[in-house]
């Protein structure tokens, strides 16, 4: 789909209010319409959807777990398991249970702030990082048991953010060491061991996303870019072992602020989220020119929030739908509508 052509523009549908200190992060529910915010109020909230009104309200408050800033929160892919990071170094794991919550397993081991989480797709693993520049896999286990398979020691710095890689067991984690690291199993031992690390950033990168087929990446840093990556299939010695990635192109001179989240529409809209309030749009550009940029801002939003955007996420179901939480205690729901 060429959006390059397309008139965008961004429609507020709706202001999310209930938390009492920043919103950090976003996590919409693959298999409902459920979304989740997790805050400095040291809660997670659930919100959701109404069928009739088509608004959505706050069904529940997960509070009274942890004891710290919840700075992360992932669904599992079968959308019943919501992972809770926080600053208080624990992980809980909430069970949606008929029309309840409840936390039904807390993850101990990282020494300090735990920073992101992240569910492979098939939600048979689970990865955490933290503070104390470490990246923890986990197995889930019946009974809703987590059993630590490894530590991986590799970041000079606090690690900011993990992701799985939407088909593989390979994951990736950013860090304010300034690199990404991709981590992969090593067939004969069962190990993990990083097998890149991808640096070209300046400064923290703050997150990442890859795109639907899995073949390409965004990165955003504090050094106010985005970089491009993709898999570099051809190295590929008869199509088996790691594709390593290369760096396909570096968008600068959009972002004057720390760009803190980036996210890659299934239709291949990339939008950001910056500490200048703003969201930005980026897509491919199809103007063929020889040597000409390979992706173009499409669309600024100014003052999308009165303060920095910490996450912007898009729908699962709707595919122009996108969510954006605040260090203003807000959360927005907005479309992207094509203007004719």
């Amino acid at each position: 789909m060429d959006f390059s052509e397309e008139g965008l523009e961004l429609k507020e549908i709706q202001r999310l209010e209930g938390h009492t200190d920043r919103v950090w992060s976003l996590a919409w529910n693959p298999t409902s319409s459920l979304l989740a915010s997790c805050s400095g109020d040291k809660t997670v909230r659930i919100w959701q959807r109404s069928s009739s009104t088509s608004s959505w309200h706050c069904k529940v408050v997960l509070e009274e777990t942890h004891t710290r800033t919840v700075r992360s929160c992932a669904w599992s892919p079968s959308g019943k398991l919501l992972a809770t990071a926080s600053f208080d170094a624990t992980t809980a794991i909430w069970e949606l249970i008929g029309d309840d919550f409840e936390c039904v397993s807390t993850l101990e081991g990282h020494e300090n702030e735990v920073k992101s989480v992240s569910w492979n797709a098939s939600g048979s693993l689970l990865a955490t990082c933290s503070r104390d520049k470490s990246v923890w896999i986990w197995e889930v286990l019946p009974g809703n048991e987590f059993e630590c398979v490894s530590v991986l020691q590799g970041h000079t710095q606090d690690v900011k953010m993990v992701q799985w890689h939407p088909t593989m067991d390979v994951l990736f984690s950013c860090s304010y060491d300034n690199s990404v690291k991709i981590w992969a199993e090593d067939g004969d031992s069962d190990d993990w061991h990083c097998v890149q690390t991808l640096g070209g950033h300046t400064s923290t990168v703050w997150a990442l996303s890859f795109n639907p087929e899995g073949d390409k990446m965004v990165t955003c840093s504090d050094d106010l870019t985005i970089k491009i990556w993709e898999r570099d299939n051809i190295t590929m010695q008869g199509g088996e072992g790691y594709a390593p990635w290369k760096h396909l192109c570096t968008l600068s001179g959009y972002h004057d602020r720390t760009i803190f989240s980036v996210h890659w529409s299934r239709e291949g809209i990339i939008a950001t989220g910056a500490a200048d309030d703003a969201i930005r749009f980026f897509v491919e550009s199809k103007d063929g020119l020889i040597d000409g940029p390979l992706y173009k801002l499409q669309l600024k939003k100014e003052q999308a929030h009165d303060m920095d955007v910490n996450s912007v996420q898009w729908s699962f179901g709707e595919n122009r739908l996108l969510a954006s939480a605040s260090d203003d205690g807000t959360i927005k729901i907005w479309e992207l509508v094509s203007v004719t």
